[in-house]
């Protein structure tokens, strides 16, 4: 049985099921692949709307980077709206702009409905180390006011200071309708309000292969199969070449979380007045916030392809203690590495696999908001309208160059620049 990481998130858990394996040929209207966040609200929308569904978790629901990442809830997309309007027209810019604050608000809606206590708390901020990068969160506040963002206001060093203590910044800019949660157990409260409502979740059943018959897919794993009108495949980073297709659409990356021992409410409070979740806004950015039992929790570091540092203590300390400095020689009680999804642009991809695979991943580090509203729009089109959908699926997407053997080196070579303008200040 493949268990959990031993993450801060494992350890702090709310008690879930074991769920059984696959064995034996089931019957669906849709078969999802994944109970990562994609997968669960792809899953609880459909179910929402009568389909009967099959969900096949490889491993256990939220183990990938649904499990795993920072909890932050940052609305939007990898690329800003600008970027998106530039590359692909004002058509496409206006269509993701109408859809930018969905995900974090279907988010809240499933934690009311369905009663999911997963530390939900309000706001999440954007720090700038330079007055350049002030500038550009200045340009991004102007152009995302253009599409119904009105939740962004700028901080200079004292008012983010009443938001974060910390010397680091020279100022930054909060988002009033983001926020953050314990991921995994939000993950666990969609996958219960999917079982309420009459899916089926397999867990320890990884997905071999996806076949097209004429009365619409079969889904098979070592033990079973699951007849289906369609498929929506969810794997994300961890699809493992079950799809062999989408492979060289996206790239996995690694990350690393560490969680310190509790450092009590009163520290916490000193650190984090507010409580928001903060963001860096450096290329290979850091991540943090407050945990709801006084904790530091706190990510970044990225590997290209996807490995996972020999000591990632040591990897994320010296980003602990410049931003916080009292932290210095703090304990660590968790650390762990995990997986998203790279595309070539940068932007969610979202497709089908002839007329009854579905699939959407690649969400480039933007994914906690962004599956949630993959899920609503994969069950609009299945039942029937698929306009937003195809707001992004028309969207080029393009293999990573160099093949399997080379993107790793290629997009750490492109990625330099960035980071020696982030050191520079220009």
């Amino acid at each position: 049985m493949t268990p959990h990481v031993k993450s801060y998130y494992a350890a702090t858990a709310n008690p879930a099921p074991q769920r059984p394996a696959l064995t034996g040929t089931v019957d669906a209207d849709v078969c999802v692949v994944g109970a990562g966040f994609t997968g669960l609200s792809s899953a609880l929308h459909l179910a929402e709307r009568g389909f009967k569904v099959v969900v096949l978790e490889a491993a256990k629901v939220g183990w990938g980077a649904s499990g795993r990442n920072g909890g932050q809830i940052v609305n939007g997309y990898s690329r800003d709206l600008e970027v998106i309007e530039n590359r692909y027209g004002r058509e496409a810019a206006v269509a993701l702009g109408k859809m930018s604050l969905e995900g974090a608000a279907i988010i809240r809606e499933r934690i009311e409905r369905y009663n999911i206590a997963c530390d939900y708390r309000p706001t999440n901020i954007f720090a700038a180390f330079t007055p350049k990068q002030m500038r550009e969160l200045d340009h991004m506040r102007v152009h995302w006011s253009g599409h119904g963002h009105d939740g962004l206001e700028l901080l200079d060093k004292p008012a983010l200071r009443r938001h974060l203590n910390s010397d680091a910044y020279c100022g930054g800019m909060i988002d009033h309708h983001g926020g953050h949660i314990h991921p995994l157990n939000l993950a666990l409260g969609e996958a219960a309000a999917v079982e309420s409502l009459g899916g089926v979740i397999y867990e320890q059943s990884p997905v071999s292969g996806v076949d097209t018959v004429p009365s619409g897919v079969v889904v098979r794993t070592a033990e079973g199969a699951v007849k289906a009108k369609y498929a929506v495949v969810c794997g994300n980073a961890y699809l493992n070449g079950a799809v062999p297709e989408l492979t060289d659409k996206i790239m996995p990356v690694s990350t690393q979380v560490v969680t310190t021992e509790v450092l009590g409410e009163a520290v916490m409070n000193e650190l984090f007045p507010t409580k928001s979740a903060v963001e860096d806004a450096n290329y290979f950015l850091d991540y943090y916030r407050p945990t709801a039992d006084h904790r530091l929790l706190f990510g970044g570091g990225t590997v290209y392809g996807g490995a996972e540092p020999a000591d990632i203590e040591a990897k994320l300390r010296p980003h602990v203690e410049k931003v916080f400095p009292r932290l210095k020689g703090v304990k660590f009680e968790f650390a762990w590495s995990g997986n998203f999804a790279l595309t070539l642009t940068r932007v969610p991809h979202f497709g089908r696999l002839g007329s009854n695979i579905y699939f959407a991943h690649g969400y480039s580090g933007h994914g906690v908001t962004c599956t949630h509203l993959a899920g609503r729009l994969i069950a609009e089109a299945l039942a029937g309208d698929a306009t937003r959908f195809d707001s992004f699926a028309r969207l080029p997407y393009y293999p990573f160059p160099g093949g399997r053997m080379f993107r790793v080196p290629l997009t750490v070579a492109g990625a330099w620049w960035y980071i020696l303008r982030d050191k520079l200040g220009v």
